[in-house]
């Protein structure tokens, strides 16, 4: 697919929820599929309403090679049962997040995959594997990734005109677990789907969350036969904010290392790094870890353990950190977390079996605790590093940064089959 020089945002006649067939949408809707907690998070979906997205975006069997087919065996199910509808006509999405003084809004769409779209992190070949057979099988895609791109003058433009339809009555509106509020309302007007599509022609996207999504996107294109750029598998969901309006929130991404018990992994540091036990829980252990200069991370066994690690051995680094990378790179906590501790001083193969990722901190300090593994707790990154990374054509360390808040999952599908 040749590259153009701005975003195109599609268009898309949403599949949604029909509110008479469920108890309500806060109970079917759910987090990202990668920030579920398994197995207890999805066992917790499940119950509560038979109709929760997670049987489309975490589908489990008793054959593990009849989960995606099982996937797209509910989706078609639910649609013949009314539970999930098309929208009459294709529309670009205004969806908005508020919890407290948090305010995030922007468009969801089927954004083509050869505009410039940024990648900031490298991506694990078994998930996008794993994401391209359920998509492929369901023909769909069930939840929007996350960019993020500078807008300009936000009194014209994409973001004039996701101001003035939030004026009016939303197609949706709930309240998540978590306390967010979420509000959908549809753009149909051809007047402003010409402005939005003329703002967005100069701009470039950067990936805040969902590079394995991305990247499935573009695999799944390649596989078409004699696909053009019209497409429906062209292009892929996602949600585009505009963060010079609306800023994300970054937090870190945790490590835990189920094969890896906590004294084991503070003895084969051996003056890698200095190490000191924390007193205290663990927010604070956080906010030790948060005011340490230079590189740091939290290693914990379970809620009554916590070690500081910083100071690495400065030999060790440059021995073992690539020098053709930027200095901010290889300054980067995930860069020396995985470089020098995973690869070198703990030997922990680069496979999910032996590396989990958790976005909350508890969680992980949890499942350390349950399973005798290992729980690293890390920094967040700012955006702007991130962004200047990416701009040179540079990407972290997977799992690097969690950016927010992430859109719920469930509140519009697109299905490809329908979306000609």
């Amino acid at each position: 697919m040749t590259d153009t020089d701005g975003l195109r945002l599609l268009p898309f006649r949403g599949l949604r929820y029909a509110p008479d067939r469920i108890s309500s949408l806060t109970a079917v809707t759910s987090p990202p599929y990668d920030v579920v907690v398994r197995p207890e998070g999805v066992r917790h979906l499940e119950t509560a309403d038979p109709y929760n997205i997670v049987r489309l975006i975490l589908p489990h069997t008793a054959d593990p090679a009849a989960r995606h087919r099982q996937a797209a065996d509910t989706l078609r199910r639910w649609r013949a049962e009314g539970v999930l509808a098309q929208d009459p006509d294709p529309a670009l999405y205004v969806y908005e997040q508020r919890s407290g003084e948090v305010l995030q809004r922007g468009l969801i769409g089927a954004l083509r995959l050869d505009g410039p779209v940024l990648p900031h992190e490298d991506v694990i070949p078994e998930v996008v594997e794993d994401r391209a057979a359920l998509m492929r099988a369901a023909a769909a895609n069930f939840e929007p990734l996350l960019l993020s791109y500078r807008g300009g003058n936000p009194a014209n433009g994409a973001t004039a005109v996701i101001e003035r339809v939030v004026e009016g009555t939303p197609l949706l509106s709930t309240t998540t677990e978590d306390g967010f509020t979420h509000r959908l309302w549809a753009v149909t007007a051809p007047a402003d789907l010409a402005t939005i599509d003329a703002d967005l022609a100069g701009r470039q996207a950067l990936i805040a969350d969902g590079h394995h999504r991305w990247a499935t996107y573009q695999r799944l294109y390649e596989q078409q036969p004699d696909a053009t750029a019209a497409s429906p598998w062209a292009s892929g969901l996602v949600l585009l904010v505009d963060t010079a309006r609306y800023p994300l929130q970054v937090r870190a991404i945790h490590r835990v290392l189920p094969h890896l018990p906590p004294a084991k992994a503070l003895a084969e540091l051996a003056g890698a790094f200095r190490t000191r036990p924390l007193a205290g829980g663990l927010a604070d252990a956080l906010g030790t870890l948060e005011e340490t200069s230079g590189t740091a991370f939290v290693l914990s066994g379970g809620p009554d353990t916590f070690h500081l690690l910083d100071r690495p051995d400065p030999g060790l680094l440059d021995r073992t950190i690539r020098r053709d990378r930027p200095e901010a790179w290889r300054r980067l906590d995930a860069t020396v977390l995985h470089s020098v501790l995973l690869d070198e001083v703990w030997h922990i193969p680069d496979h999910p079996s032996d590396i989990g990722y958790l976005h909350h901190a508890e969680a992980a300090v949890e499942h350390a605790a349950r399973h005798g593994a290992s729980a690293v707790l890390m920094r967040a990154t700012s955006e702007e590093t991130v962004r200047q990374l990416a701009e040179c054509g540079v990407t972290m360390p997977r799992k690097s940064t969690s950016f927010g808040p992430k859109p719920a999952t469930g509140l519009v599908l697109r299905t490809l089959e329908d979306d000609n």
